[in-house]
């Protein structure tokens, strides 16, 4: 395969490597890439000789920095199938990865975001590196947490998959492996060690005893009581209530997150809240389901395609969301942003 290709594969003794190979673009994930993973792993998991899969970015700078909004966003507006094929397919790739029946070694290096995350986060062995860059800030461009954060966001400690999803706040490898997103830490100069230890053949449990380093103090930890006082609150206007409550009385770390939150789509808000309500109660593949929902109802509507105009095509970074205001988002759209599809719900067949 020519080195232009968007995904490499390599079989390295007992290990099937996986290498996202757009690092110009910082690995973001097209719908050609899943179409060309998905069957791999596929293959491999049939294959008697391997006995790992490891999943990697080219570059040092990011594994996947997301999905390429930028095409999907011109797919919708010009009304392509290919808009949807490419979420119908990743969704089922991401569920595949989560059901894989061998060891899924997910290398977090560098940036790991939105598409990356779905591509890493559902691996047998998450590994985290000085570089990783972890969020999920898909409401700050008029989306919604999706790639399974239904699922493994409400099962952060606490009320921290709220506050993730939510604010898209960042997080490096301490607080990754702290969030239970990422399960073990590995200096980044010993990654290739690890790679070829698991090509002899050394399971992810062997790999986590040698090479499994201290991450250091998690900084999530520290406010771990403010987010459960604040994001475990019964609705998004009582989280920001809350907030504001602590605001008023000088903390700083509270009147920060309320001007983070104030710059997200009002919309995107309030289905996310939703969302993490509902994903805490339902199994994986429900989760997934319930993503494609949303997925549609949100390539149907204004703040996905203002979104990525601000950040991504005009980069102005002063989205015009529609509506502007939380208190004028009609109660009854975001009910029906959950609503069972007429035809063509998400299918794992």
């Amino acid at each position: 395969m020519s080195e232009e290709a968007e995904v490499l594969f390599e079989r390295r003794g007992g290990a099937g490597i996986i290498t996202l190979n757009r690092p110009k673009a910082l690995n973001a994930l097209t719908l050609g890439m899943v179409r060309l993973i998905h069957p791999r792993l596929e293959s491999w998991a049939l294959d008697g000789d391997v006995r790992t899969v490891i999943l990697e970015g080219a570059g040092e700078r990011a594994l996947c920095a997301g999905g390429d909004i930028r095409v999907l966003h011109d797919w919708g507006r010009a009304g392509d199938p290919r808009l949807m094929e490419f979420y119908r397919e990743e969704y089922r790739l991401n569920r595949y990865i989560k059901r894989y029946p061998k060891p899924y070694v997910a290398l977090m290096d560098g940036i790991d975001m939105g598409g990356g995350v779905g591509l890493s986060v559902h691996g047998s062995l998450r590994v985290a590196t000085e570089r990783l860059v972890f969020a999920m800030p898909e409401t700050g461009i008029g989306l919604f947490p999706d790639v399974g954060g239904t699922f493994f966001l409400p099962r952060c400690p606490g009320a921290t998959g709220m506050y993730l999803a939510l604010t898209g706040e960042r997080l490096r490898a301490a607080d990754a492996i702290y969030a239970g997103i990422a399960d073990i830490f590995v200096p980044g100069d010993r990654l290739e060690a690890l790679k070829a230890t698991l090509a002899e053949g050394a399971t992810p449990e062997d790999v986590t005893a040698a090479f499994a380093a201290d991450a250091g103090a998690a900084p999530l930890a520290s406010l771990q009581e403010k987010i459960d006082r604040h994001f475990s609150a019964a609705s998004l206007e009582a989280v920001l209530a809350s907030l504001n409550e602590a605001a008023d009385g000088g903390d700083a770390w509270a009147k920060a997150t309320l001007a983070t939150l104030a710059g997200k789509s009002p919309t995107s808000l309030l289905v996310t809240f939703s969302q993490m309500k509902a994903g805490a109660k339902l199994d994986f593949e429900a989760c997934m389901q319930l993503e494609y929902r949303l997925t549609n109802r949100f390539m149907e509507g204004h703040d996905f395609y203002e979104g990525v105009r601000a950040v991504v095509i005009d980069k102005d970074q002063k989205p015009r969301w529609q509506p502007a205001r939380l208190a004028d988002v009609p109660r009854a759209d975001i009910e029906k942003c959950f609503a069972p599809l007429s035809r063509g719900e998400l299918s794992f067949e």
